[in-house]
Parts: C-alpha cells; sequence; structure tokens
C-alpha cells in the first residue's frame, strides 16, 4: 500500500483522540464515561494502555526500517486486543442496565483495525540483491 504510513499515523492519532471522547453512557449512573474518567464505576482509564500501544507505534510508522515495521505488527496487534477487550467490557449490560455506545468507543475500534492494516502492508522498497557471475 502506497500510502499506509501515512494512514497509520493518523490511526495512531485517532486512537488518541478518541481515548478522551464519549465512550458510554449509563442512565442509571447520570454519567458519561471516556477512556481516560471512568467516574464512580470500577472500569479504571483503558485509555491510558491505548495512549502506550500508540506511542511506540507512532515512532515505528515513521521509521524506514524492517525491523521496525515488524515491530510494529505487536503494537498494532496489542493496541487491536485491547481496544476489542474494551469494546466487550464497557458495553455489556450489568444487573438490568444496558450502557448506550457513544461514538469514542466506535472510533477507538475502528482507529485500531486500521492501524493494524496499515502496520501489515507497510509500503517499504527493498534492493533486490542480483549475484554477478564469476
Amino acid at each position: 500500500m502506497k500510502y499506509s504510513q501515512w494512514i497509520g499515523l493518523a490511526a495512531t492519532i485517532g486512537v488518541v483522540i478518541a481515548c478522551y471522547l464519549p465512550w458510554i453512557e449509563i442512565a442509571s449512573l447520570p454519567a458519561i464515561l471516556t477512556g481516560m474518567d471512568g467516574q464512580g464505576t470500577n472500569l479504571g482509564k483503558p485509555g491510558k494502555l491505548h495512549i502506550i500501544f500508540c506511542v511506540p507505534a507512532f515512532v515505528l510508522f515513521l521509521l524506514p526500517l524492517v525491523w521496525a515495521k515488524r515491530i510494529n505488527w505487536f503494537f498494532c496487534a496489542m493496541g487491536l486486543a485491547w481496544a476489542v477487550r474494551n469494546f466487550l467490557i464497557y458495553a455489556r449490560c450489568e444487573m438490568g442496565t444496558c450502557p448506550e455506545r457513544r461514538y469514542g468507543i466506535y472510533l477507538v475500534l475502528i482507529g485500531s483495525v486500521v492501524m493494524l492494516v496499515a502496520a501489515l502492508f507497510p509500503d517499504m522498497k527493498i534492493a533486490d540483491k542480483e549475484k554477478k557471475p564469476s
């Protein structure tokens, strides 16, 4: 993919921004939760780990080295796994109360998928080493 590096960089920035956007709204507890604010729940701050995965991924998207692209797979795959985990835990119904999903949790999930796809298809120029006849 020709623009995979730039798409991956944009996706990492998008995931970090989406951690601060509304993820869910709980009607019984008048609160709108984000990835960085749990407001009276025991859900914690899962956005911090998203940021921890996105910062090295951002740097590795910038480096034009083969080993950097391979290590980036790890960070992007872990970020996607964490996003799926958060989507399942944050959006579940508990004790008859179902939260309303907001756009932030969808943006984190979509951004993590885009990051992984961009990491799997890097734009690398590999020099062809031909043997010269002796």
